[in-house]
């Protein structure tokens, strides 16, 4: 298939439009379109050399790469030379595989490299119980209150960072917010502690109704906005920035409540996981765990 760069533009974005009206989240739109541009980019490096003066020359058409299910194969090999780990390659091998579903070119969609199911989790990508701790230390001793609540309410509740705009002055007062995402709507309750922090807050800030998370502009605050405040907390608290993710907040919950209740379909319920074998994925253990536990096997003699 060859398009002219207008064309392209065109089409990614009509992709970007079915994506929203696929109730995509933010997140995925813009990692999916991201890695559709990345792969064009790298199939138009790919053309040979006279075929692209050839038809640069072209007055009528630009240039614009062939796609080829070829041209997708060769992309992925490409990712593996390069060392991208295996779950990172599949996820861009979705997000291309996404795009050419959507333009009918199905013949060109490429398979998943397959992976086996890690048993155990990385200790150095793992937010610790201490880890929290500190960056809320961190965030009060700098005076951003604002960041301090906001990982307290993730950590607390274990909604998505997409899910944070639910957390309003209605559902504070309520004690329970209804999300909608996904397709899907449930209900999760509010720590009372939590809800009399977070009406603190919107009373201090003037929020009299609606989202409590505010940026300067007025509006929500973005993935990235709070990946990037998290962030730069990492040197003044002390933990690894490796460690430090909004999503890792959602697993801090998971496990901890998981330890406490030990009821894995309610914990399903509480993340908005349709399947609890993702579910189970948030509590597999760290490595040294599990060498801890072989150990005490004591099967060798």
């Amino acid at each position: 298939m060859k398009m002219t760069e207008d064309k392209m533009q065109e089409a990614l974005k009509a992709y970007e439009h079915y994506l929203i009206r696929e109730e995509r989240s933010q997140g995925t739109i813009e990692k999916y379109l991201r890695d559709v541009k990345r792969f064009l980019g790298w199939s138009a490096a790919q053309e040979p050399e006279q075929e692209m003066k050839q038809t640069m020359r072209q007055e009528v058409e630009e240039y614009a790469p062939k796609i080829t299910k070829e041209k997708a194969a060769g992309w992925k090999q490409t990712l593996m030379e390069q060392g991208y780990k295996p779950v990172t390659i599949n996820s861009m091998i979705a997000s291309i595989n996404s795009f050419f579903r959507f333009m009918g070119w199905d013949d060109c969609r490429v398979r998943f490299l397959r992976v086996q199911k890690r048993s155990f989790r990385r200790k150095d990508r793992e937010l610790t119980r201490e880890d929290y701790e500190k960056l809320l230390a961190a965030a009060k001793a700098e005076g951003r209150n604002q960041l301090a609540l906001l990982m307290e309410a993730i950590c607390s509740t274990g909604i998505r960072v997409s899910e944070v705009k639910y957390l309003t002055v209605e559902a504070a007062r309520a004690g329970r917010a209804e999300i909608a995402l996904k397709g899907k709507i449930r209900v999760i309750l509010l720590p009372k502690k939590l809800c009399r922090k977070l009406l603190k807050y919107a009373g201090k800030q003037k929020i009299r109704q609606g989202e409590i998370f505010l940026g300067r502009s007025g509006r929500s605050l973005s993935r990235k906005q709070i990946w990037a405040e998290m962030k730069r907390l990492c040197r003044s608290a002390g933990v690894e920035p490796s460690r430090v993710f909004p999503h890792n907040l959602r697993h801090l919950f998971a496990r901890t409540y998981y330890r406490v209740c030990r009821d894995l379909s309610r914990l399903a319920d509480l993340l908005g996981h349709s399947s609890m074998d993702t579910t189970r994925i948030y509590l597999t253990t760290t490595e040294e765990e599990q060498s801890r536990d072989l150990e005490r096997l004591q099967l060798i003699t």
